[in-house]
């Protein structure tokens, strides 16, 4: 699609977002204000006011859609954590199709704060959780958004899971 707008994207790929939204939200361990079509909504906005995104195809334009979708959900924790001086802030579970950093909820905010550190050090395995945890992304989809190959992603998920559980302080499912 030449010159396609994030307006176009949304049109095509709405379905695939509302299941991402939903995907988060499910994850949650309390009851959440917003819907999968809210967050999606919401998502849409912000990326509209982003400047000049270039989009290389449909699994990057959701890999960012999913990026905006986590940040309104941390934007919306840390509201909560302030307004109740970190009572009930929003839990998340750590899992993807292949392998899951913890099953037990963690607060979405020390998720954040981990990936940021992560990203700090390590750029690519941090997009790389990003987008296995949050977008639900294949090794496929990922390997062609970053141009590496499958096996570099599954190494940088491999290191960015260990990264994760260490700086969360919990147990990589599977370990003793």
């Amino acid at each position: 699609m030449p010159e396609s707008t994030v307006d176009d994207w949304v049109r095509l790929a709405y379905a695939e977002l509302r299941a991402i939204a939903a995907r988060y939200l499910a994850r949650e361990r309390r009851a959440h204000m917003l819907q999968p079509t809210a967050l999606v909504h919401e998502a849409f906005l912000r990326l509209r006011d982003l400047q000049r995104v270039t989009l290389n195809g449909r699994t990057h334009f959701l890999a960012v859609a999913a990026a905006q979708m986590r940040r309104i959900l941390v934007d919306q924790a840390r509201a909560a954590g302030a307004a109740k001086r970190g009572g009930g802030v929003a839990q998340v579970t750590l899992g993807d199709r292949d392998g899951a950093v913890s099953a037990n909820p963690v607060p979405l905010l020390a998720v954040d704060r981990s990936l940021e550190s992560l990203a700090a050090h390590f750029a690519r395995p941090a997009r790389v959780a990003e987008m296995r945890l949050f977008a639900g992304m294949t090794v496929e989809e990922i390997a062609a958004i970053l141009k590496v190959t499958d096996r570099t992603v599954k190494s940088d998920w491999r290191f960015a899971r260990a990264w994760l559980a260490r700086d969360l302080g919990v147990a990589q499912e599977g370990d003793s």
